[in-house]
């Protein structure tokens, strides 16, 4: 930040934001907030009157503000931009590395064979690029900083024709409800899961016409939308199942946001998809620090919001399905997210009813980012295979855990009021759901760890009773936690591990049943993992994904008779009980239900 000045009197966008107004010059009519993003800086007395906008925008050419604009469902689309630098009047799309429609790009890293100290010795002209010779296809060579390049390759003419195509199948599906579903995504699910800028996302959507974004969960929420019936999802999800399956190949950061938002649909996830959006994110450098690169400021928001929920994606994933993670510690280095990193404030709220809360839904994407981190943590030092074969002791393994079990106590501690749940505002969603979920299940996947300890021999019975009761205890407060749950809860946006962290939950609750020792305390969990089952039961009404925990308890009824009859006289120790239980779980299960 060096050379820049500050003025007495901040401008409007940084006095709404509450952030320092800096200028690059004394004489400069911008300030570099909104001069990042392509806006008029401003010295009005009072607010700027908020205005309801239509669907899309389009920049004007004559000044830098911007107007809405409607197109009919029958009009034709617009030429597509082939290259954004080109367009004419204000745009935040100039000069960008991974927005570029008619490229992709894709980092060089340090030990391939294009070394910083020889790249750097290359013509760069004064946007810091060069022809690229000798790499394949033609293409540029861009430096972002002075050991960090990215080699820019144009599509062919077939392989923009063919995305267009695949867009224009999409946007027929949906046609004339495109602008409509965009809407709705804008209001229920961005607010809490803000990976994308919603005013480069509309500029885009304006000039082409053919971007898309799956919203129909919440059709019903929109007035423009509930009256009409559903396109045909089947067909929208094999189209866009065909375009992720060649976004590989010429990765694009909408590429990563495509990806991102389409996994957070019920059943849209999968770990194979994990691993190949890790390996896409990481050959555009999403992993890396982009703090001092040549790109617009509004574009570095972006990348670390991407870089964050990518983050996410991987530790949560690693979770529910029980694989090693693809991302290190050691190579990550993306900073902390800032509230300049976040283009939109409360005064961007949507009024219409059903919307979500811009303020709160960032502070939900912050606090859940430090969950994760916990999470990353916890998953390196209980559950990586080195330290489950190493057969740790209970004791062992509390000294791992006591750390992190102080760490997300502190964490529930210090959630802002706003993220509680009995903090909703009539006629307003909200997502705090999903987060007091991901709590729990972070909580009892920790006990887990402790409780699967009982099994080494040599255990101390006075440790295993304390231990215990621990685990009674934060499964009995994931239990009343479901019971507080409102439709404003339910009907709201749900991350995509929803669905299995509370299968993991109750899973929880049948090991603790069938390790019981004593009969009243079986009793016990039979009845909270009968209270679990009802609960998800009346609330999978309004959220259809508790429907899945809800199969996976149908077992119990199985349970009870298998378990009660592999009792014997003889009274088996707790560690053949055990066996004999878990076998009797793991046959029942697999009769059952299928994941």
């Amino acid at each position: 930040m060096d050379g820049l000045k500050k003025r007495a009197r901040p401008c409007d966008a940084c006095r709404r934001r509450k952030i320092r107004c800096l200028f690059a010059a004394n004489d400069s009519r911008q300030c570099v907030l909104c001069q990042s993003r392509a806006t008029e800086c401003t010295f009005v007395e009072s607010a700027p009157r908020k205005k309801r906008l239509s669907y899309t925008r389009e920049a004007s050419n004559d000044n830098s503000t911007t107007k809405p604009v409607v197109r009919s469902p029958g009009s034709p689309p617009a030429t597509p931009i082939h290259d954004y630098s080109s367009l004419s009047g204000p745009t935040l799309l100039k000069r960008t590395l991974g927005h570029q429609n008619r490229q992709s790009c894709s980092y060089f890293g340090l030990t391939s064979e294009h070394d910083p100290s020889i790249i750097n010795l290359y013509p760069f002209d004064q946007n810091e690029e060069c022809q690229a010779s000798g790499m394949g296809r033609p293409g540029v060579v861009r430096r972002v900083n002075s050991n960090t390049h990215y080699l820019m390759r144009v599509d062919t003419p077939s392989e923009m024709e063919q995305e267009l195509a695949d867009l224009d199948q999409i946007e027929a599906t949906v046609k004339p409800h495109g602008p409509a579903l965009v809407n709705l995504y804008f209001r229920i699910v961005h607010p809490s899961f803000p990976i994308i800028h919603k005013k480069v996302f509309l500029e885009k959507y304006s000039r082409t016409y053919r971007v898309y974004l799956l919203a129909m969960d919440w059709w019903s929420y929109s007035r423009n939308l509930a009256s009409f019936t559903k396109p045909n999802i089947k067909e929208l999800e094999s189209l866009t199942s065909k375009m992720m399956a060649n976004m590989h190949l010429r990765p694009k950061i909408s590429d990563i946001q495509a990806c991102l938002v389409l996994s957070q649909r019920s059943n849209g996830d999968s770990w194979a998809r994990t691993g190949l959006l890790v390996s896409m994110a990481q050959m555009l450098g999403v992993h890396l620090d982009c703090t001092d690169w040549a790109i617009p400021q509004w574009e570095k928001g972006v990348r670390k919001r991407i870089a964050w929920a990518l983050f996410m994606q991987d530790k949560w994933g690693s979770l529910i399905y029980g694989h090693a993670s693809h991302l290190t510690w050691d190579n990550w280095e993306v900073q902390p997210l800032e509230d300049s990193d976040f283009p939109e404030t409360a005064e961007d709220d949507d009024e219409e009813e059903g919307s979500s809360e811009i303020e709160v839904g960032k502070q939900m994407f912050l606090s859940m980012i430090s969950l994760t981190e916990i999470v990353a943590d916890m998953l390196h030092s209980l559950f990586s295979l080195k330290i489950i074969r190493s057969n740790l002791a209970t004791n062992e393994v509390l000294e791992r855990a006591k750390p992190l079990q102080l760490r997300l106590k502190q964490w529930y501690a210090e959630l802002p009021a706003s993220l509680s749940m009995g903090e909703t505002k009539a006629r307003k969603l909200s997502s705090n759901g999903y987060l007091h979920l991901s709590y729990f299940a972070a909580e009892t996947t920790l006990h887990r760890a402790v409780i699967r300890s009982h099994n080494v021999p040599g255990l101390d019975e006075e440790l295993r009773l304390i231990t215990r009761n621990a685990a009674k205890v934060r499964f009995t407060s994931a239990v009343d936690f479901i019971k507080r749950l409102r439709s404003e809860h339910l009907q709201s946006f749900w991350y995509f591990t929803s669905k299995l962290n509370l299968a993991i939950i109750a899973t929880f609750g049948i090991v603790l049943w069938i390790t019981s020792s004593a009969e009243q305390e079986r009793e016990f969990y039979a009845s909270q993992l009968a209270e679990y089952r009802w609960m998800l039961r009346v609330s999978s009404t309004s959220a259809e994904f508790m429907k899945y925990t809800v199969t996976q308890l149908d077992v119990s009824s199985f349970l009870q008779q298998s378990l009660d009859s592999s009792a014997t006289a003889s009274h088996p120790n707790d560690s053949e009980l055990v066996d004999t239980r878990l076998a009797t779980f793991r046959h029942t299960s697999r009769a059952t239900c299928s994941r």
